[in-house]
């Protein structure tokens, strides 16, 4: 008896394990690179000649060093990023967003194993013997009944339903790993930037501060001047009022750059009060001269926004499979083998074995087009992926080209401020001189004051958008994302 019940059992799990036909819908291809040779347009000269920025080395189709940041040659830089990789809430957000997309698509992977459901009843029955008869056998009106039963229910993927859902759950997977590594670039690069703009307004408020001391050193010898009769007191005052407005541009200053220490409190997972990170000032940072530039080809494959558009357009693509799916027959198959008996020692005598395998098949005849609108929407939203994602490829060429001529311009711009601000630093040197000697005009010395003062402030610009705008380069290329050992959990690509 108890072979039999196995061999009846044996065939209901056969029964459900029917080989699964082949998948419907369209197999998803990742669109091809974009057949462009460069960033910027030909204007009669080379692309690597179009691409080079002065004073700098472009190194065309060179990698990109998994922690780029080191390149800046700066131990406070480097530290500020791992406690931001290490503490950072959204980037640990967007870590469990990934366990959260994995744990689905082992979830999706499931519906392609038939559910098995193991269970035991027992009741007892007291049968109106005068009425009815009993259903016992043994002709007792009252007695037991002890059931243990396996059920398996299957409903097998014969249009490939399943593996497109479970394709598009996978494609998800990729989604999230791609926003992970997006998040991860842009929080390095935040930090990156957060402290070159730390250092720019430190720059600001010392040159602030060296022009205020140097208007102040004048006053004093205007106010001398004053006394011993040699200019008229409204030469004085426009001196005091030149004072005071520089003075004015101190509390801005400072407030911003309080905002910023906030602002990289923030970004290492810190509040505003807890100590421990570093000032920053432009001595702090090395301007790296050799610069890679990925080759066009190589971009659509580095940008982790593109490739997170791309697993997008694979997870749409896959659902056109699933609408068609849903239009044809469905089939279902479910089965269960079990013992009853009027005792648990009774169970698995011959007599009370009971099987039963069971199949459907059932075809949609009226929906008033609903499933046919399902996989229209579902063919127009994978269009509406392509477009998105072809988007994304057009930003992202077009962020590169952006920061190439960025750092073009950044280069004429510092060797313009340098001149300017050496220019006018020798100016207010000759006039402070003649206003010493009492030879100047005030006018003039206003003049050449401000000129200062704004040549210091240009010059300290210069410098900070020449790190910020390399910066932007190493994000606009996708960081080094493929280089860098797994610090956070890994895509299982097993699902």
């Amino acid at each position: 008896m108890a072979r039999h019940f196995r061999r009846r059992l044996g065939g209901v799990a056969i029964a459900a394990l029917l080989p699964a036909g082949c998948a419907v819908g369209p197999d998803f291809q990742p669109p091809e690179p974009p057949a462009v040779a460069s960033y910027l347009p030909g204007t009669g000269r080379s692309a690597k000649a179009e691409e080079s920025v002065p004073g700098r080395t472009i190194a065309h189709g060179a990698d990109i060093s998994a922690n780029w940041w080191e390149l800046f040659r700066s131990p406070a830089l480097d530290r500020l990023v791992q406690d931001g990789i290490a503490h950072n809430q959204d980037l640990r957000a967007a870590e469990a967003a990934v366990r959260v997309a994995q744990a689905n698509a082992r979830a999706q992977r499931g519906a392609l194993f038939p559910i098995v459901t193991a269970g035991f009843d027992a009741s007892r029955t007291v049968t109106p013997y005068k009425a009815v008869d009993t259903n016992a056998a043994t002709g007792a009106s009252v007695y037991s009944l002890y059931t243990p039963q396996v059920t398996v229910a299957f409903v097998p993927d014969v249009w490939g339903g399943t593996r497109r859902a479970l394709e598009s759950t996978v494609a998800r997977v990729e989604l999230a790993a791609f926003e992970r590594e997006a998040l991860y670039l842009t929080l390095a690069s935040s930090i990156a930037l957060a402290a070159i703009e730390e250092a720019r307004l430190d720059g600001q408020i010392a040159a602030t501060r060296r022009i205020i001391e140097l208007q102040s050193q004048l006053l004093d010898i205007l106010r001398k001047q004053n006394e011993q009769g040699q200019i008229a007191l409204p030469d004085v005052v426009s001196q005091e009022t030149a004072v005071a407005q520089a003075r004015l541009l101190l509390p801005p200053l400072e407030r911003q750059l309080a905002q910023q220490r906030h602002l990289l409190a923030f970004l290492t997972g810190r509040f505003p009060n807890e100590a421990g990170v570093a000032t920053f000032r432009f001595a702090a940072f090395s301007l790296p001269r050799r610069l890679p530039l990925s080759l066009p080809g190589d971009l659509v494959r580095q940008r982790p926004d593109i490739r997170a558009a791309e697993a997008n357009l694979h997870a749409v693509n896959a659902q056109i499979g699933v609408a068609i799916a849903n239009r044809l027959p469905q089939v279902t198959i479910a089965g269960s083998a079990g013992v009853t008996g009027l005792s648990i020692a009774q169970l698995f005598t011959p007599g009370t074995a009971a099987a039963l395998i069971a199949g459907s098949v059932a075809q949609t005849v009226f929906d008033a087009e609903t499933l046919e609108s399902r996989q229209r929407a579902a063919e127009e939203a994978t269009l509406q992926a392509l477009a998105q994602y072809r988007s994304t490829v057009l930003a992202a060429f077009r962020n590169v080209a952006d920061v190439l001529r960025a750092l073009q311009a950044d280069a004429r711009a510092m060797e313009a401020a340098t001149a300017a601000e050496r220019s006018a630093s020798q100016n207010i040197d000759l006039i402070r001189q003649q206003v010493e000697q009492g030879q100047a005009s005030i006018p003039i010395l206003l003049v050449a004051q401000q000129a200062f003062l704004q040549t210091s402030l240009a010059l300290v610009d210069a410098k900070a958008a020449r790190l910020a705008d390399t910066v932007a380069l190493f994000h606009a290329l996708g960081g080094g994302w493929w280089n860098r050992v797994a610090l956070l959990p890994p895509v299982e690509k097993d699902l």
